[in-house]
Formats: C-alpha cells, sequence, structure tokens
C-alpha cells in the first residue's frame, strides 16, 4: 500500500460508496473519501479493546507531511493508554488542567509559523491586517477551545456591509482553526468556520470612461509639477494605466525584470504564475523617465535607500 502524498491525496476519485485510503508508513493513518469527492485525513488506534476513528481535517488545508505527524502523535498518545478523543474519563490526560492559548496566541503562532512559508508577502500582508482590525478586537481574548460556530457566524453577521471582507476574514479564519486542529488545539474536524455561509459578493471589476481617463491624465500631471505626489507613485499610476498589470505587480516589479529593448515586463512571481507583459510606447516612455536609485532594486522607489512604495492608497486619493 503506498505513503500518502500531495500526489497521492489528488489521484483519490470518489465512489459510489464512502471509501478509505491507508497509509503505509503510518499504520492507522489515513483519507476517507466521500461520494461527494470530499476527503479528509483520519486516524484509527485502539483504546482498551476497541478500536477508536477520529478526523484530524481536511485535504487540502492540511499537507500530508503534518496529517501524519499528528496521527502518529494521536496513535502514540494512545498506545500509552490515554485516550486521545477523551472517551475514558479514568484516563487521566497530561495536558488537563493547562489553559487553551488565546485566539490572540492563535493568531500569533500562525502569523510566525505558517503565513510565511504559505503565503506571498501581498497575501501575508492582508491577513495581519483582517486579524487586527475585525477578528481581534472581538475574538482575541477568547480560549481557542472555546470559540463556537455561532461566534464566527456573529463575527460575519457584523461585517455584513463589507461583505468581501466579511468573507475574506472567514477564510482566514477557516485556515487558522484547521491548523489549530493539526497543532492539537481544538478536536479534529471542529473547525467552526464550516456551515457559515459567505455572503454574495458584488461584481468589483469596473472600468474607467474615457472623460475619466482624461482627468486623470490631468490631475498626474498637476501633482508632477507641484510636487503634492511622489514621483514615482505617479508613475505607478501611469504604468497601471497603460500595462493592465495588477497593484501589486507594479509595485513589486524590479529593474531586472523590465526588457525595454524588446518592450517587456518579465514577472517572475505573479499572482497567476510566470509571465510575460508586452506594452506599448507610451508605458516604456514612463519607464526611461523614471529615476533608477542605486542599490535600490525597486521600479517604484520608496524614500528610504533600497525599499519600495508598499501603497497607493493615499496618492490614489
Amino acid at each position: 500500500m503506498p505513503r500518502i502524498t500531495k500526489r497521492a491525496v489528488d489521484a483519490l476519485a470518489a465512489r459510489e460508496r464512502e471509501y478509505t485510503f491507508w497509509d503505509n508508513d503510518v499504520k492507522g493513518f489515513g483519507i476517507r473519501v466521500h461520494p461527494s469527492g470530499r476527503k479528509v485525513y483520519v486516524v484509527k488506534y485502539r483504546h482498551h479493546g476497541r478500536v477508536v476513528k477520529k478526523t484530524i481535517g481536511p485535504c487540502g488545508a492540511i499537507p500530508p507531511a503534518a496529517a501524519r505527524a499528528h496521527a502518529a502523535e494521536i496513535i502514540t498518545f494512545a498506545r500509552t493508554g490515554r485516550d486521545p478523543a477523551g472517551r475514558n474519563p479514568r484516563v487521566k490526560d497530561p495536558r488537563e488542567g493547562v489553559a487553551s492559548p488565546t485566539m490572540r496566541e492563535l493568531a500569533g503562532r500562525f502569523l510566525e509559523e505558517y503565513v510565511p512559508i504559505r503565503c506571498k508577502p501581498n497575501t501575508a500582508h492582508s491577513y495581519r491586517g483582517s486579524l487586527a482590525r475585525h477578528v481581534l478586537p472581538r475574538l482575541g481574548e477568547r480560549q481557542v477551545a472555546d470559540v463556537t460556530r455561532s461566534d464566527v457566524a456573529a463575527l460575519h453577521h457584523e461585517m455584513r456591509a463589507i461583505p468581501f471582507a466579511a468573507n475574506h476574514t472567514l477564510g482566514i479564519l477557516s485556515v487558522m482553526f484547521t491548523m489549530a486542529e493539526v497543532w492539537g488545539l481544538r478536536p479534529g474536524g471542529s473547525n467552526p468556520c464550516r456551515h457559515v455561509k459567505r455572503f454574495r459578493e458584488g461584481k468589483r471589476e469596473r472600468f474607467l470612461s474615457d472623460e475619466e481617463y482624461r482627468r486623470l491624465g490631468a490631475v498626474l500631471r498637476q501633482a508632477e509639477q507641484t510636487g503634492t505626489e511622489a514621483a514615482p507613485a505617479v508613475a505607478a499610476i501611469r504604468l497601471l494605466m497603460l500595462t493592465g498589470c495588477r497593484l501589486s505587480e507594479i509595485l513589486t516589479l524590479r529593474w531586472e525584470d523590465v526588457a525595454l529593448e524588446v518592450a517587456e515586463l518579465r514577472l517572475a512571481d505573479s499572482k497567476t504564475g510566470a509571465r510575460v507583459v508586452h506594452i506599448g510606447r507610451p508605458a516604456v516612455a514612463v519607464l526611461r523617465g523614471m529615476t533608477r536609485v542605486d542599490g535600490n532594486p525597486w521600479v517604484v522607489a520608496g524614500r528610504r535607500p533600497g525599499s519600495r512604495i508598499a501603497s497607493l492608497h493615499y496618492p490614489w486619493g
């Protein structure tokens, strides 16, 4: 029987009936595949002569290696005569009496251990912002083990006036609670974000009209002439107008990614993966007019040495 890897997880297909695929390395660790196609990690162990099955968490949200390590910990714990599921009150769990960490402590661990490895810098920035603005003021002092689905639903409902931010925060919480299960801070399969229905989001795409483009161009020229905004910020807005690139792609653009001789931007790490953006003469002219700062690799350079502009929120306003 093969080892459970990401490739093995992806290859498991749904059948008419639920079935379990068992790992070859850790006996008792497996994946339960539902007819709907949903896949969850499970662990099976023996406690006081009877077989106990426990759900670890959903595949996809948890890496196979982390799920295997958690399963091995549960099996080892059970072999010492203690029940990880807490089903035998006569068996003393050494972790009893230890206070559950707070949501603030979980968020700190999540941002320190999970986010830097799994998320790109802009995603990490948005995670920190959502947690600081929406989650921690309401749930920060609650113990992780005590947060319920009704708590999450109430927070989500409070944010109904900003549906995109509400859904984004719900997604972050879901990943964070999944990691809480992996780290043994909550029982497997107890994610309180499950079944909390997301808000319908209105279409967010809108294009400027010809008149709006003319007005924007006039304002940018005025800002340049008066010096009310930094020249790199003005140039960044022009590049957004002329290239169709995402905001993050322009703000993280390096001079080494710019090939003016062939009118290309070679983006190695865009949201959709590496890609080449062909640009026209107006965009080339903007780039040629920008000042290259010695020792600074960023096209949209910041005020501090070696830095870049992190946001266009205030210049755009």
